[in-house]
């Protein structure tokens, strides 16, 4: 495990190792099984890109009940802050009426992102909508909508790597990264 990294003008340092993180998907996976094995029709992750992929894969091939998995893609970030205006680029094309939905995000910080994207899915009429997220802040939280499935709560830092990027880099490494200001 690379211990430092640099990654366009910044420095990060590892925060969570990759051992802690599989450990964490497979506890929300564990939550997941038990709560889905008996869904009617099979569940839908909704995958939101592009920092979420990692998370999704290995969530995925640790549940053990059938599934289906579609992506959206939304966008509220620039460089290391939010915009707080979120663009929906990708959407559901298929029709998800009566099916359960699990939204897949990467992080949840302010909840704008996951509020817009719970608003236009409940509009398409699903059973059920879910938030399953790797990363959650809940100081950064402003919304009272639960985030029923959160692999790991953290704090304010500006985090990269297991599919979160910086400008749209350090998406690839394995570790989760903190900027280093040593």
């Amino acid at each position: 495990m690379e211990q430092k990294v640099q990654l366009l003008d910044k420095r990060f340092k590892v925060m969570i190792p990759a051992e802690e993180l599989d450990k964490a998907v497979a506890k929300v996976a564990e939550k997941l099984n038990k709560e889905y094995a008996s869904s009617p029709k099979p569940p839908i992750f909704v995958g939101v890109l592009s920092g979420a992929y990692m998370f999704l894969a290995d969530l995925v091939r640790k549940t053990t009940f059938d599934n289906e998995v579609t992506f959206v893609q939304i966008s509220s970030y620039e460089g290391t802050q939010s915009t707080g205006v979120v663009k929906r680029k990708l959407g559901i094309d298929f029709d998800v009426e009566g099916r359960d939905l699990i939204i897949v995000e990467d992080i949840v910080e302010t909840g704008h992102s996951i509020k817009h994207l719970l608003d236009y899915l409940r509009s398409l009429n699903p059973r059920s909508v879910e938030v399953c997220t790797l990363f959650f802040k809940p100081e950064k939280y402003l919304y009272d909508m639960p985030i029923k499935y959160c692999a790991l709560e953290i704090g304010n830092e500006f985090i990269v790597g297991y599919g979160l990027d910086y400008d749209q880099i350090g998406r690839n490494l394995k570790d989760v990264y903190v900027l280093d200001n040593d």
